[in-house]
């Protein structure tokens, strides 16, 4: 991708879409005009491809490496002429196939996006397609009514479409989270499936936590920086419904996370349970089985004893066995160890 002619993007002048694609050379002169908002997408671009793009709009060399650096943090940074930011999207792979404790999936899904905003326009990198940009597109174009506000209102559609992915995401762990719950008391669960769910359950919320807790400052830088160039007041509310959003959205893992701690704490409290009860039940059947144990060896002695050879005292020996085993069967029933 060094070699570009077309690239791919929008460009609007006074609100309206006037062109889907142009040429490379034309973005830093799309850039400096006030009449123009413009975004371009740049996904898996090559180190020269990016070095010349840094020459032509004075990208901080900092900020174009981390564009492409592995594992990035969710940032936001303020340069002299543009703020980089990188973000991430979640969702949850689905394997198409279904176990007894619901429906098995592939684990946690994480897209990345780095974008350089500048005054007229928005530039992102992509380092892999895995992150679509169809969402994006179709929520500006959903609000077009907002371009004509500038650049603050493609911030604003990224950031959106990436806090909505966490919001889906964080949906389904927590629905997750409600079948183990509902199935937690079933006794014909087994408890080392809901285990092992429990762990990839905690496991994807790691992995969650790390992306959307900073997302808190990614906001937090945008609003500063438009605070500070008095951008237009009328995206406010939109910002302050998408801030609350990522509030809502690092609380509500915060909470889940609680809550898969109470679901692995509970299963192995069930297993404790269970086992206790097992060993409840197997006591009663031994002390159970001890009396005809203990009679039979008794009266087996090569001695005389009542009803010795005789047809009554083998009825009375199985009547005593009978009677005492029974009593004892009666007794651990109404304790409720069998």
């Amino acid at each position: 991708m060094d070699d570009v002619g077309a690239v791919r993007g929008r460009l609007w002048r006074g609100g309206e879409l006037v062109a889907e694609e142009f040429d490379f050379e034309q973005i830093s002169t799309y850039l400096q005009d006030d009449t123009c908002l413009i975004w371009v997408d740049l996904c898996g671009p090559g180190e020269q491809l990016l070095s010349r793009l840094a020459g032509e709009l004075s990208l901080d060399p900092q900020a174009v490496e981390d564009s492409i650096a592995h594992a990035e943090r969710a940032k936001a940074t303020r340069y002299a002429s543009h703020v980089f930011l990188t973000a991430y999207a979640t969702k949850l792979l689905d394997s198409g196939e279904n176990s007894p404790i619901g429906r098995n999936r592939s684990g946690l899904s994480v897209a990345r996006v780095s974008a350089f905003v500048f005054p007229h326009g928005v530039i992102t990198v992509r380092t892999s397609p895995d992150f679509d940009l169809e969402p994006v597109i179709t929520r500006w174009d959903d609000n077009a009514d907002l371009i004509k506000y500038g650049v603050g209102a493609l911030v604003h559609g990224l950031l959106d479409v990436i806090v909505d992915s966490h919001f889906e995401t964080v949906q389904a762990l927590d629905d997750e989270m409600e079948n183990l719950e509902d199935i937690l008391f079933d006794e014909r669960t087994i408890s080392g499936q809901v285990q092992r769910r429990t762990y990839e359950i905690r496991k994807d919320l790691v992995q969650l936590r790390r992306v959307i807790l900073p997302m808190r400052e990614v906001v937090n830088g945008v609003l500063r920086h438009r605070k500070d160039r008095q951008a237009a007041p009328e995206l406010d509310s939109w910002y302050d419904d998408l801030y609350d959003h990522v509030l809502r959205a690092s609380e509500w893992t915060e909470s889940l996370r609680d809550m898969v701690t109470t679901i692995f704490e509970t299963n192995l409290s069930l297993q404790d349970t269970r086992l206790n009860t097992v060993m409840k039940k197997l006591t009663a059947w031994a002390a159970i089985i001890a009396i005809p144990t203990a009679i039979t060896g008794y009266f087996g002695q090569n001695v005389p004893y009542p009803g010795y050879e005789k047809a009554w005292g083998f009825a009375l020996s199985t009547a005593v066995i009978v009677g005492v085993a029974g009593s004892l069967y009666a007794a651990f029933k109404r304790q409720g160890w069998l």
